[in-house]
C-alpha cells in the first residue's frame, strides 16, 4: 500500500553569517515590538482603549468637515456680500466701490454699542483670569452645590433661571457669555457636566428673555413696528403682550431639554456626551 511521504521541510539558506545574525536581529525586533504594543494595550483603561479603536476606525464626520467649519465665517460673508452687490448694481444704488464701501460701513455703525460691551466684557474675562476668581467661585460653588444635594439634573433649573435674570440687564447674548462662562461652566464640569450640555441650558435662559428685556438691540426695531398699528404702544405695553410667550417658551424649553438629555439620552449636538468621563 502506498504510504504519503511529508515533503521535508525547506532550509533557509544564509549566504553568509552576517546574513543570518540580521535576519535573527530582525525577527527579535518584530517580537518586542509586538510585546511592547501588547502590554501598552495592557495598560490602558477602558474610555483610552475606545478612543485608540475610535482613531483606527479613522476620522468621523465632524473631524472631515472641520476645514469647511473653520472657514464658515468667510463663506457666510461671501454668501451676503455677493447678493447684495448684484442688487445694488441692478436697483442702481451702487454705481462704484465707493458705494459698496459707504453701504458697509452704515452697518457697521451700529456695531458701536457692542463693541463697547465687548471691550468692558473683555476686560472683565481678562480680571478673572489674573486673579483665578473664577476658579476660586467655581470650586465654592461646586461644593455648596454638591452640600445641597443638588449636583443632579435638577441643578440646570437655578442656572437657567439665572441666565434669564441678566439677560434682562444685559442683552448681548456673547457678553452675557463672556462674564457668566468663567464661572459657571468651570463649577458645573467639576460636577460632571460637559460643556455642551452647559450651553445648551444657557441658551435657554438666554432666549426665553429677549423679548421682554428692553436691552435687547432689536427691542427698539420691534417698538417701532409695533406703533404702525397702535400709536399708543409703549415699552410697557410690548413687555406685558409678550410676557406670557416668555413664560410659555420658557417652560417649553426647559421641559425639552430635560426629556431630551436626562430623559431619551440623546446627545446635543455631533459628537458630545451628556458627563465628563470620570
Amino acid at each position: 500500500m502506498y504510504k504519503r511521504q511529508d515533503p521535508a521541510p525547506k532550509k533557509i539558506e544564509v549566504s553568509s553569517e552576517s546574513e543570518a545574525l540580521a535576519a535573527v536581529n530582525t525577527f527579535k525586533a518584530k517580537a518586542e515590538k509586538a510585546a511592547a504594543e501588547a502590554e501598552a494595550a495592557a495598560a490602558l483603561t477602558p474610555e483610552e482603549a475606545a478612543a485608540a479603536a475610535k482613531n483606527e476606525k479613522g476620522p468621523t464626520v465632524v473631524e472631515q468637515i472641520k476645514p469647511l467649519l473653520k472657514s464658515v465665517v468667510a463663506l457666510i460673508f461671501l454668501f451676503f456680500i455677493v447678493p447684495a452687490i448684484v442688487f445694488g448694481r441692478i436697483t442702481g444704488s451702487m454705481r462704484t466701490d465707493r458705494d459698496v464701501i459707504d453701504g458697509m460701513s452704515k452697518a457697521m455703525g451700529s456695531m458701536g454699542l457692542y463693541l463697547v460691551l465687548v471691550f468692558f466684557a473683555a476686560q472683565f474675562v481678562a480680571f478673572f483670569k489674573w486673579t483665578n476668581l473664577g476658579l476660586v467661585l467655581a470650586v465654592t460653588g461646586a461644593d455648596a452645590i454638591t452640600a445641597m444635594h443638588l449636583d443632579g439634573p435638577i441643578v440646570f433649573v437655578p442656572f437657567i433661571l439665572m441666565c434669564c435674570f441678566v439677560n434682562l440687564m444685559l442683552g448681548s447674548a456673547s457678553a452675557q457669555w463672556a462674564i457668566t462662562a468663567p464661572i459657571f461652566v468651570p463649577m458645573l464640569m467639576t460636577i460632571g457636566y460637559t460643556p455642551q450640555v452647559i450651553q445648551a441650558a444657557y441658551r435657554i435662559g438666554d432666549s426665553t428673555t429677549n423679548i421682554i428685556t428692553p436691552m435687547m438691540s432689536y427691542f427698539g426695531l420691534i417698538l417701532a413696528f409695533a406703533t404702525r398699528y397702535d400709536k399708543r404702544l409703549g415699552i410697557g405695553t410690548i413687555i406685558a403682550t409678550m410676557l406670557p410667550y416668555s413664560i410659555a417658551f420658557l417652560i417649553g424649553w426647559m421641559v425639552l431639554f430635560y426629556v431630551w438629555v436626562f430623559g431619551l439620552g440623546l446627545p446635543v449636538g455631533p459628537g458630545t456626551e451628556l458627563m465628563l468621563p470620570r
